[in-house]
């Protein structure tokens, strides 16, 4: 096969949650394990780091990848989903896996594949494991699908777990409650491993707790360690001063990582590191301010808080759920414009009504979608944010609705585009 036909192959012959949802989520690990049994278990021969979390997961897993690679150890990194490449989610070292690697790697599995029907998801993390173990990585971080206990991904046994914190997604699979939900993440709490938990409410600590007592796992809360002093930013750099609070040390780094929510995924970034630190990475203050300083050039984040231009500004973002749109709104707040255009859209199986109530009823809005089976119909979309006073201009592709925001706005406007992680997959920039 061409390397445009393994993908075509990869897309149409698998169930894949981004195109369909529900209907391809395995629940359990069998055909992972089958599929990784196969290659001879290249999950067991590198070390990994594990992180899982309803939002911030990814900012978390690229931050920690660019301190690993300013720190000089040859990182593997493996996340989903991809916004403009497939190879985006398997990387070494910032730079996507090869073509070649891609198609090999599928005549190889194909007569499994065959046999046992994985789901597109489970073939990727088997693929990346075995591009790790292949290439000798010295630490992967491995980015969980959705949920924990259950994510392919959960075959590994790493040497540091990450939970960056519990909102409600993905209801349907991972329960309604936020207990539910926070156990569901708790699943990649390995035995004896130290778990760094970035964020807690009364009803998730008690969940994690429990885990990391059964698994004998030391457990660290970050928010007990760490005070913010001050943050300030432009639309290059965030500024952040903290506090270690039990050493009483007071640091101040810069982060290319714009948007306020990215505070608490860079505390949890700073304890994981003293974590790792102490089982022999050589991770000190200053590689991880020059890794922080450019994470985005360095591993290729795309989708957080990214400026595509200014006067008048464009941001994209790839928030989707209520805790995430919430962060989104807390960061407007924090910054200086005059008009708003939000650029937006959202898929089938999300809660919809939790979001629109979220947003600013003073905004200028053009409601869109993506070109996914899964994707929400802007009319649809249109209609239901009109119950909640908001209201704008129906577009079927998410560029004409930048073309038709450009023209409304003024050079002090922002034009915020987000809603969707495959919305923000198909602007052209």
């Amino acid at each position: 096969m061409t390397y445009q036909e393994t993908l075509e192959y990869l897309y149409n012959r698998l169930p894949m949650f981004s195109k369909v949802g529900v209907s391809a989520y395995k629940k359990d690990l069998t055909n992972t394990l089958e599929l990784c049994k196969v290659l001879n278990n290249p999950q067991s021969k590198f070390k990994s780091i594990h992180i899982a979390g309803t939002n911030g997961k990814g900012s978390t897993s690229h931050m920690l990848a660019a301190i690993f690679q300013t720190a000089g150890y040859k990182t593997g990194l493996y996340t989903s989903p991809h916004l403009k490449d497939f190879r985006e989610r398997i990387r070494i070292d910032g730079q996507m896996c090869n073509e070649q690697f891609v198609i090999d790697f599928i005549e190889k599995l194909q007569p499994t594949i065959e046999k046992i029907q994985p789901s597109f998801f489970e073939v990727t993390v088997a693929m990346a494991f075995e591009y790790f173990a292949h290439q000798k990585v010295d630490i992967a971080i491995i980015e969980t699908g959705l949920g924990g206990r259950l994510d392919s991904t959960n075959i590994i046994q790493p040497i540091l777990s990450i939970i960056t914190n519990i909102g409600y997604d993905h209801m349907d699979i991972l329960g309604n409650t936020l207990t539910e939900i926070a156990y569901e993440k708790a699943g990649i709490i390995k035995h004896k491993t130290p778990v760094v938990i970035g964020e807690t409410i009364p009803e998730t600590k008690t969940v994690f707790l429990n885990k990391a007592n059964k698994e004998s796992a030391d457990i660290i809360f970050t928010e007990d360690y760490y005070s913010i002093i001050s943050t300030q930013q432009n639309n290059q750099l965030q500024e952040i001063t903290y506090e270690e609070i039990d050493l009483k040390k007071i640091h101040t780094i810069e982060i290319d990582l714009l948007g306020k929510y990215q505070i608490k995924n860079f505390l949890t970034v700073i304890e994981s590191c003293k974590q790792l630190s102490k089982i022999g990475f050589q991770l000190n203050h200053e590689i991880i301010q020059r890794a922080l300083n450019q994470t985005k050039k360095i591993t290729g984040l795309l989708g957080r808080w990214q400026i595509l231009q200014e006067n008048p500004m464009i941001v994209l973002d790839v928030a989707h759920n209520k805790d995430g749109v919430l962060q989104i709104i807390q960061q407007l707040q924090s910054i200086s414009y005059n008009n708003l255009y939000c650029i937006f859209g959202m898929v089938k199986d999300k809660d919809h009504d939790a979001v629109l109530s979220l947003l600013p009823k003073t905004a200028t809005y053009f409601f869109t979608q993506a070109h996914i089976e899964r994707a929400l119909p802007f009319l649809i979309l249109q209609e239901k944010a009109s119950r909640f006073n908001l209201v704008g201009e129906g577009c079927n592709d998410v560029n004409e609705a930048i073309q038709k925001a450009k023209l409304l706005a003024s050079k002090d406007d922002l034009i915020l585009v987000f809603g969707s992680v495959f919305l923000i997959g198909e602007v052209n920039y």
